[in-house]
């Protein structure tokens, strides 16, 4: 009982990944990335204060009451506005190339 009680908490069990196939899960990263800054500079040209927003909100982990003291509006213009860029993205990401 030990020795499976020891193994399971070193492992045990756990699927093996190649090391190639954790490369191509890292590039799939890296992909979605670099489309994520192509979409948000598609929304910066569509509306600038919005990508703005999600540059904080997201990258850079600010609560919508630190957005709005930043960019000197009220808190519920930084969610109604964070609200319609998130959809904008997730439409524009899920779009065909």
């Amino acid at each position: 009982h030990a020795e499976r009680h020891r193994a399971a908490k070193r492992g045990a069990g756990a699927a093996r990944v190649p090391l190639d196939e954790s490369r191509v899960a890292s590039q799939a990263r890296e992909e979605d990335i670099l489309a994520l800054e192509e979409s948000l500079a598609r929304l910066e040209g569509r509306d600038a204060r919005q990508a703005r927003i999600v540059e904080l909100r997201f990258f850079g982990g600010y609560s919508a009451e630190e957005i709005s003291e930043v960019l000197e509006v009220s808190p519920s213009t930084i969610h109604r506005e964070w609200r319609i860029a998130r959809a904008w993205l997730r439409r524009d990401l899920e779009a065909p190339p």
